[in-house]
């Protein structure tokens, strides 16, 4: 039996461990913790990683376990990113699918929205954003998810443009096929490659943003965790307690690296140019 392509693939499977750890993290913080990630203990303040105490990632500037609150962002994270690659690529999908079947004067308004939208660099547009909004995990999703929507526009417009003139679709048309019919049918599950690659690395993206949004206060608010406000946080004593900013940020780098890697592997995989160089 022949191993399929993915388990061959290194760089996707090392990418896919990585995020099934974070996985599993997540879903042990949701029923045991080392210790209460929002319980202060001023006797306990920065106190180094040990075993001995049992803070195995030591303690912050107000006594409270950092692997804890590790722990408990990792579903922070996980919840507002997938949240928010969902929503972008939702309607961002929507609106490229139709800008580029129905072309013409729909195609020119849609994009020139994306375009408008992809004017603004990503962090800047999120925090423009969340000052409107205000300050709240459900307008953090809102925010990021708005800035994806003109990339999954993009890519899913040039696919659609790329695939509507074959002989397939015009025998389609021909058999009396309508244009729903056709383009859930025929065109969207022939796109489906280049938006599972986008999905994975706009998860990392997400995971980026969220963290820079919450470094900045505007994010998930404290007492909460969140590995952005725990970065923040862990300024003001990070040049004598450098555990407090080692171990969130290391949190956000290896769990982007996954889904950084995962992408990888997948396009690889899922683009036929590309099986045969690795």
């Amino acid at each position: 039996m022949k191993t399929p392509r993915l388990l061959r693939n290194k760089i996707a499977m090392a990418g896919l461990v990585l995020i099934l750890l974070y996985v599993l993290m997540s879903v042990v913080s949701l029923f045991w913790l080392p210790f209460d990630p929002l319980a202060m203990h001023a006797e306990q303040i920065l106190q180094q990683p040990s075993f001995a105490t049992g803070h195995l990632f030591g303690t912050d500037e107000f006594g409270r376990d950092i692997l804890s609150r590790i722990m408990k962002g990792t579903s922070v994270s996980f919840i507002i990113s997938v949240s928010a690659t969902a929503l972008g690529a939702v309607i961002g999908i929507f609106m490229g699918v139709w800008a580029g079947y129905l072309g013409g004067k729909a195609d020119n308004v849609i994009m020139r929205i994306a375009d408008i939208l992809f004017s603004f660099p990503s962090l800047l547009l999120a925090i423009f954003i969340m000052a409107v909004l205000g300050e709240h995990t459900y307008n953090v999703v809102l925010a990021i998810g708005i800035v994806y929507i003109p990339q999954f526009a993009r890519i899913s417009r040039g696919a659609i443009i790329a695939l509507k003139g074959n002989e397939f679709i015009r025998a389609a048309k021909s058999n009396g096929a309508g244009r729903n019919y056709i383009l859930a049918h025929h065109l969207l599950p022939n796109i489906t490659a280049p938006l599972i690659v986008q999905i994975s690395l706009s998860l990392s993206t997400a995971i980026l943003l969220e963290s820079a949004l919450s470094f900045l206060g505007l994010g998930v608010q404290p007492p909460n965790p969140s590995w952005g406000n725990m970065l923040s946080s862990a300024r003001k004593v990070m040049m004598f307690a450098p555990w407090t900013a080692v171990y969130p940020g290391l949190a956000i780098v290896l769990l982007v690296l996954g889904f950084n890697l995962l992408g990888d592997g997948l396009r690889d995989i899922l683009d036929p140019r590309l099986r045969n160089v690795r």
